[in-house]
């Protein structure tokens, strides 16, 4: 069962909020930080992405950046542009995009629960980007950023969240991308306890988004208790920031691939060797997009064709199996294109659904890219399937959006 805790967050003051916060840290590069901050000086770029205060090109892993985030942070205590609530407690993170609005609790969830399994994931993490951030982490002494958890659908704990979000928000605006961020705080200490007692009764979390983060924060917190000769468990480092929503709000965006070449294939013999695994059908210059499960969007040579995979092909009972990025990447990128370890292969780039289709077309008539392939988007459900089942998805599955921002809340260690 979930154990989760209040805390006393680190929060900007209302009037600075929108200097301070950021998109999160793995969303961009260096030189969109720099861009971004724009000679903003109270922008958590400067701590989440610290090389920005370097000259550019600068090593993002210089020991020298990570000190500089850490000075940075105590800097932002003392002039006051972060303070330190003076009561633990729970927090109401909601994000609006297109005119749908999904709701949070913002919460400390337990080192313990992640080493033990409670807390699923269902992607797997990379040793150098858990070791960059667990170092962030470490000097810092705080979980700068929350991760992004779902959880179980529960009527009593969302109807407690949306009566807290009838109140007045403590944070309320729109961010340059147009998404609308909300927060509230929840200092009623029979809705606290109310709150800690319910996740008690849920038996998993779901990693949304953020594996490199969590994996970090809980490897910190462990480090920790390893070193603390008098450790009891009871200790602020014993628990890591995390926003969860309800898994009936959040919704998958497709994640498309795009190729740069067709492995000494012409286009006609490429479409001719779909045929046998697809029902092939030209569509045109009108932009198709996937309708259903095992229905992909191929755009190549300035048209768009409908590809369904054939019975057969996949395998509906198979938590992997089922998956449109199984299907493609095995009958598709592997058998026909090569593409052994998409991880690796930089024949192959991937982009968020969040771009839209047109950015696959752009793409592929710029002559950057030889083709584009669109996949109908991942489900909730199948993302739970996935990691109730201890199975890891195929990489690049699934995007989020819109993404936590940064700085609306931070959790020190200490």
């Amino acid at each position: 069962m979930a154990v989760i805790k209040p805390f006393k967050g680190v929060r900007p003051p209302k009037n600075l909020v929108q200097q301070i916060a950021s998109r999160p840290y793995d969303v961009l590069s260096s030189e969109e930080a720099r861009k971004e901050a724009g000679g903003n000086e109270k922008s958590l770029y400067h701590i989440i992405k610290p090389e920005i205060d370097f000259t550019p090109g600068t090593d993002e892993h210089d020991p020298e950046v990570y000190e500089k985030a850490v000075a940075n942070f105590h800097k932002f205590q003392e002039k006051g542009w972060l303070k330190q609530d003076e009561k633990e407690l729970y927090y109401v993170y909601a994000q609006t995009m297109n005119g749908r609005t999904q709701y949070g609790l913002v919460v400390c969830s337990c080192v313990a629960d992640y080493l033990n399994g409670v807390i699923k994931k269902h992607e797997l993490t990379r040793k150098d980007k858990e070791e960059d951030r667990m170092k962030h982490v470490r000097i810092n002494d705080a979980n700068i950023e929350p991760v992004f958890f779902a959880y179980p659908d529960n009527p009593e704990l969302e109807a407690l969240v949306a009566s807290v979000s009838e109140g007045t928000p403590e944070y309320d605006f729109v961010a340059d991308d147009g998404f609308g961020h909300h927060f509230w705080l929840i200092d009623d200490d029979a809705k606290i306890k109310r709150i800690t007692g319910l996740f008690a009764e849920i038996p998993y979390l779901y990693i949304a988004d953020g594996h490199h983060r969590t994996a970090a924060a809980a490897l910190v917190g462990a480090e920790k208790a390893g070193q603390n000769p008098v450790h009891t468990g009871k200790e602020e480092y014993n628990y890591f920031m995390a926003v969860c929503f309800p898994a009936n709000q959040l919704k998958i965006l497709d994640y498309n691939r795009v190729v740069k070449d067709l492995n000494g294939m012409t286009p006609e013999q490429f479409l001719k060797a779909l045929e046998t695994d697809f029902v092939v059908e030209m569509k045109g210059k009108t932009t198709y997009h996937p309708e259903a499960l095992h229905d992909f969007s191929l755009y190549i040579e300035s048209n768009w064709y409908k590809l369904t995979a054939k019975p057969g092909t996949y395998d509906d009972k198979n938590p992997i199996g089922v998956l449109d990025v199984t299907v493609s990447s095995d009958l598709i990128l592997d058998k026909l294109l090569g593409m052994k370890d998409l991880r690796t292969d930089k024949r192959i780039d991937f982009v968020g659904g969040l771009r839209g289709l047109e950015e696959l077309k752009r793409r592929v008539d710029s002559g950057e890219m030889k083709a584009a392939l669109a996949l109908y988007p991942v489900t909730m459900k199948q993302l739970i399937d996935i990691a109730d089942t201890g199975n890891i998805m195929p990489p690049k599955t699934t995007w989020f959006e819109p993404k936590l921002r940064s700085g609306l809340v931070i959790h020190k260690l200490s």
